[in-house]
């Protein structure tokens, strides 16, 4: 951001630490800078328009704020005292009481004639009313520097001693995220007389280890801060500029390889690696062909993870040998740098390609035995009977969906899906689980949807992430899921506020994509019952309509809510949801057509009326237990009840019609028609009529009605 430098009013504050957590640095620079801004505005010495910029590198914290006061203007202040009549006595004067509250505010028996009285509440009380004298810049900065310092999201607080010199006690010692040496406070080019963490506020600075032009660097004022960092220390001092020259460099290094080549992208990588240098140099590496044999996650991970390289991809996206160095030093002669992080990287490749080649000795098949010596949960067994019971759900899965074949194959990559496990290289990176599965699973010769299937499977691993790329690693991803899901409800391990150390609410939120972006034609009750299953050996009663275990139903409402919730963040009103998930529809492909459907219904205008005698309907019929969708024609008497009768005679069957054939939008508006009768009938019919047979019939009449609106969605859930 480009600072005003006609701002003469422009406050600039910095603290000069050693090297700060790279993967935090981000957001402590945010903090700090937002904290200050905060609580200077709050004080009234920075206007609310205020422009700040913040700063943050390896070696400094710091915010530049614009439009910033030497002192805050007075303020008003008016002071709730007493009740008039606890104030002052029945001849107006003022009783020991307020004389003793006045003069606790530095006033006496003369200000009582100036005291103002208002009501307060039901009775009138004494104000006294003052000028506060505001805040002087040395004043509020100290504040909101020791503000900021406490809010500061340190993952992890460092104490240390304080440098000797400092007029606090030899052996003090403070805590912060890393030791302090140095506080600049500028206002203009006047330094703020404040302190934090043992130190008191000058003007100068340090820029970059080795590169700085001069040492320290001594600033002129508050606007040249960044311009004399970058000129005089070598430092770009700003996170977004820095982390902009950065992926502008990396841009470029890649056009001079050629043949197409891009730096892999990785916002994450670019973050951290702009928290590590001050001064970006951006330089190009290689490493032998021969490696390229490797599985080229397994390099990219490696490069990524332990070295910060960002490893270069062709124009087909395929690793090449090339990768990018973002340096912290700008040599004359780069080629130390270079040859020096190129033999860094060669040990790690190595390591991955020996991995690689033990890894294939062995077929996945054989590893499978080894899984049984893993545990997965001290409640739940080993990995080898967690993978037994996700076989047994996803063949069941596929039986339901009637293809044998799918069966097989969703057996056998279940069966291998957790091998890789006890492979090698993901012992080493932990993170190439399914990845290296279907490397070897295709070593072994298997069948290319079986591999992708392993690889597949644990997908969607994050909000937003792709779903697996065939049926048999739909079916297998469905059942890994579910059997976590189903296993972790049956031992009570649920999450709890923002803790979910299983990812219960990711399995949650993939299992719904999978249901509905794939429109699968299962239900949910079904495929948790299949889990279930693998969790109650024997216990089959409840597949015919008998009770469940107990965890069944929650675990069902655990998805739904998840459901409700991912479709209010997609933009649908929470009414709107809780009409379509209040029937509990357990065919979650058909939640989206639901959905459109209540929408286009709200957007009618008999929709608010129909709504509220649904609501109405509900609450008459929650009193009527003996109550039945039974109707004799014989007992409809009023000409109300006769054409509302008629109406849904002939709108009803229509609508079930449409709603049969999956049109849930039609048979919505078809039933809308209904609206007139409907409010005839309420305006013209005494349903609790004192003759028996009478109250029941329209009670029936009323029942079969409600039963017909709401096969789409509960319609009161729309009523304001």
């Amino acid at each position: 951001m480009t600072i005003p430098m006609n701002n003469k009013n422009s406050l600039l504050v910095e603290l000069f630490v050693e090297e700060l957590p790279p993967k935090a640095l981000k957001k402590l620079g945010e903090a700090f800078a937002g904290v200050l801004r905060h609580q200077l505005v709050a004080q009234g010495l920075a206007e609310a328009g205020s422009v700040l910029t913040p700063y943050a590198s390896p070696r400094r914290l710091a915010a530049h704020l614009t439009h910033v006061a030497e002192r805050a203007a007075d303020k008003a202040v008016s002071q709730k005292l007493m009740p008039v009549a606890v104030g002052l006595d029945a001849s107006g004067q003022p009783t020991p009481a307020l004389l003793k509250r006045l003069a606790a505010l530095g006033a006496d028996a003369s200000a009582v004639p100036g005291l103002k009285r208002a009501m307060d509440g039901k009775a009138e009380a004494l104000f006294y009313e003052s000028t506060a004298k505001g805040a002087t810049l040395a004043e509020g900065l100290q504040k909101a520097l020791a503000e900021a310092i406490a809010k500061l999201p340190i993952p992890k607080v460092m104490s240390y001693q304080l440098e000797s010199g400092c007029e606090l006690p030899g052996w003090s010692s403070v805590s912060f995220v890393r030791p302090a040496h140095g506080l600049v406070a500028l206002h203009a080019d006047t330094v703020v007389p404040i302190e934090a963490l043992g130190l008191k506020a000058g003007r100068e600075t340090h820029g970059h280890r080795f590169e700085a032009a001069v040492d320290p660097v001594v600033l002129r004022d508050a606007n040249s801060y960044a311009l004399q960092l970058q000129d005089d220390g070598a430092v770009i001092a700003s996170f977004e500029a820095r982390r902009a020259e950065i992926a502008r460099q990396l841009a470029a290094a890649a056009v001079t390889v050629g043949g197409g080549s891009v730096p892999i992208h990785d916002d994450a990588l670019l973050d951290e690696v702009t928290a590590l240098v001050e001064r970006p140099n951006v330089l190009v590496c290689s490493f032998e062909r021969e490696f390229l044999e490797v599985p080229q996650e397994c390099l990219i991970l490696t490069m990524k993870a332990n070295q910060k390289y960002f490893p270069l991809l062709d124009a087909q996206a395929k690793l090449t040998n090339k990768f990018l160095v973002v340096s912290n030093i700008s040599p004359d002669d780069a080629s130390a740098v270079t040859g020096g992080n190129e033999r860094v990287v060669r040990p790690r490749l190595a390591d991955a390609k020996f991995f690689f080649d033990q890894d294939r000795k062995k077929s996945l098949a054989s590893r499978v035995e080894s899984l049984g010596k893993v545990v997965y949960h001290n409640k739940l067994g080993t990995q080898g009977e967690r993978v037994q019971r996700v076989m047994h759900i996803a063949r069941g899965i596929a039986e339901k969906l009637g293809d044998a074949t799918l069966a097989a194959q969703a057996t056998q990559a279940a069966q291998l899906a957790k091998a890789d496990l006890v492979t090698d290289m993901v012992g080493e990176f932990p993170e190439l689980q399914g990845t290296m599965g279907r490397y070897y699973a295709l070593h072994d010769g298997l069948d290319v949807a079986v591999a992708d299937a392993i690889e597949d499977h644990y997908k969607p691993r994050f909000a937003g992430d792709e779903l697996p790329r065939n049926s048999v690693g739909l079916v297998v991803a469905l059942a890994d899921k579910l059997e976590t899901l189903v296993g972790m409800f049956s031992i009570g391990n649920l999450p709890t506020g923002d803790r979910d150390p299983f990812a219960l609410r990711r399995h949650a939120l993939g299992v719904i994509r999978i249901l509905i972006e794939r429109d699968l034609p299962l239900d949910l009750d079904a495929v948790l019952k299949i889990a279930v299953l693998e969790f109650v050996p024997g216990v089959l009663k409840f597949m015919d309509g008998a009770d469940s275990p107990d965890y069944l139903e929650a675990l069902q409402s655990f998805i739904l809510d998840r459901l409700a919730g991912s479709l209010r963040e997609q933009g649908a009103s929470a009414q709107e949801v809780d009409a379509v998930l209040a029937p509990l529809p357990q065919r979650l492909g058909e939640v989206p057509k639901l959905l459109a459907a209540v929408r286009a219904f709200a957007a009618l205008p008999a929709a608010a009326a129909l709504a509220a005698a649904n609501k109405r309907i509900g609450n008459i019929l929650k009193k009527a237990p003996e109550a039945d969708a039974h109707v004799s024609e014989l007992l409809l008497q009023e000409p109300a009840e006769k054409a509302l009768h008629a109406a849904m005679a002939q709108v009803v069957p229509a609508a079930n019609a449409q709603f049969d054939a999956g049109d849930y939008t039609g048979s919505l508006q078809t039933l809308a028609a209904l609206r007139e009768p409907v409010d005839a009938f309420f305006t013209d019919v005494m349903v609790n009529a004192e003759q028996a047979d009478l109250r029941l019939n329209r009670l029936g009449l009323l029942m079969s009605l409600h039963s017909a609106m709401n096969r789409v969605a509960q319609l009161e859930r729309l009523a304001v």
